[in-house]
């Protein structure tokens, strides 16, 4: 037997993961163990609230969900009654014996398996430890079993891999499923697992499944208050379908959400970018030989996506790169000058910006989306570079009387000598009075 445990964020996120697969038929719910009544006479609201009710207790708890995975060899036919007692034995071992929890079976696999859904936030508030859970006591759990029920030893089954993933990602197709369901489900499965810093970043990893999120035009007015919303598109690139709020999702993953994880993902994805380098060095030995596709193939083939950013001309204004291995998401130009649109074209042996015949993202306001530093990752990383003209700026590029008085002063130069010494404190004398 195989134990994973993820602990994670977000109840919703693991529960309706669970509760999708119940409703795609390809999952049942064997056992709601400390709930007040059987998992079959509880509707999908009880099962979540009675979770959700826990995690409450301790809001200010940031990790309030553990998410487990028991998976046994091929060769073990289990009933539910044994999966039911498997289950018992083992959150028992944990800790977690009489916290409310969640027992699927899952049918989408070779192996048979069951995922457990808890909260660590128990009754009296006090949380339960989560930290070397599973080589403390998810080990020793997972051995005692082994030997009381027979099952194959974790060591015998090879390195057979087992992961908990998020949401088996698919290209969504427009028309043949549940708009916001699905882009639910491209989302689980990008947001937290791709480093990305950028909203046109995001938007390349999320064009392979055919979503992307809007901020609408700069004088609209979900633009001015910060809005996000996210939208199907079709096998051409286009939009289609109703716009979703961002809101509607589980994460909520808005603007602040998504600023968030541009500033961590700056520094987490930096030291991938020589591995990239190398894999677009490599495809590009022979490169008169290379067409656009020629050269997106050969990197697809090492675990690269290429998507080209081009107008409606279908002249290339950027290229991304999206490496799935190590999950990062860069722009040309970010990996340097010599691998930007222009200089990928002229090593190529093509005439920039002639386009490929192929327009993946018709969108002309990427390019701005890249040149302006709208988030905190960008004004970290360049802290001396001066903002793009903005809507308050004339179409010459002078910037107008409003803009020049209530600009910030540029607080990264460094402060005068004269203006940081601190001045030195004179002592002052005590008077003595001899008479006293």
């Amino acid at each position: 037997m195989v134990a994973v445990l993820k602990p994670n964020r977000s109840l919703k996120d693991t529960f309706y993961y669970n509760e999708n697969k119940l409703k795609e038929g390809e999952a049942v719910c064997l056992l709601a163990e400390n709930y007040p009544r059987q998992a079959g006479d509880l509707s999908e609201l009880d099962k979540l609230g009675m979770l959700q009710k826990m995690a409450a207790i301790r809001p200010g708890v940031k990790v309030n969900s553990l998410h487990i995975s028991l998976n046994f060899d091929p060769s073990e036919v289990l009933s539910g009654n044994q999966l039911r007692a498997i289950a018992r034995e083992y959150m028992e071992q944990i800790g977690f014996g009489n916290q409310p929890y969640l027992v699927y079976q899952h049918f989408d696999a070779a192996h048979p398996h069951i995922h457990l859904v808890t909260t660590n936030i128990q009754a009296d508030g006090r949380g339960i430890s989560l930290h070397h859970l599973g080589i403390q006591k998810s080990e020793p759990a997972r051995k005692m079993i082994e030997d009381k029920y027979g099952l194959v030893r974790a060591e015998d089954q090879g390195k057979q891999a087992y992961e908990l993933k998020p949401v088996p990602l698919e290209k969504v197709v427009y028309g043949r499923s549940q708009t916001k369901r699905a882009i639910g489900n491209v989302l689980l499965g990008v947001l937290d697992n791709y480093k990305y810093s950028s909203l046109a970043e995001l938007n390349a990893v999320l064009s392979l499944y055919n979503v992307r999120a809007e901020r609408g035009s700069e004088n609209s007015r979900i633009y001015k208050h910060r809005g996000l919303v996210y939208r199907l598109l079709d096998e051409q690139g286009n939009l289609a379908g109703v716009p979703i709020k961002a809101s509607s999702f589980y994460q909520k993953p808005g603007l602040n959400y998504l600023e968030q994880r541009f500033y961590k993902n700056v520094i987490q994805k930096k030291q991938y970018q020589i591995r990239l380098k190398n894999i677009i060095d490599l495809a590009l030995i022979n490169p008169q030989s290379l067409s656009i596709d020629a050269f997106k193939s050969a990197l697809k083939k090492q675990g690269v996506d290429l998507v080209l950013r081009q107008n409606i001309a279908g002249q290339i204004y950027g290229l991304t790169y999206i490496d799935h291995q190590t999950k990062c998401v860069f722009n040309g130009s970010a990996l340097g000058k010599n691998y930007s649109a222009n200089a990928m074209q002229d090593r190529l042996g093509l005439t920039p910006n002639s386009g490929s015949g192929q327009v993946l993202q018709q969108d002309p306001q990427a390019a701005v989306e890249d040149e302006k530093p709208k988030n905190k990752a960008s004004k970290l990383n360049n802290p001396g570079e001066k903002e793009t003209p903005t809507s308050n700026q004339s179409d010459t590029g002078q910037t107008s009387f409003a803009e020049l008085l209530f600009r910030p002063e540029n607080t990264w130069e460094p402060d005068p000598y004269d203006l940081t010494r601190r001045r030195k404190k004179r002592k002052r004398k005590q008077n003595i009075n001899p008479q006293q």
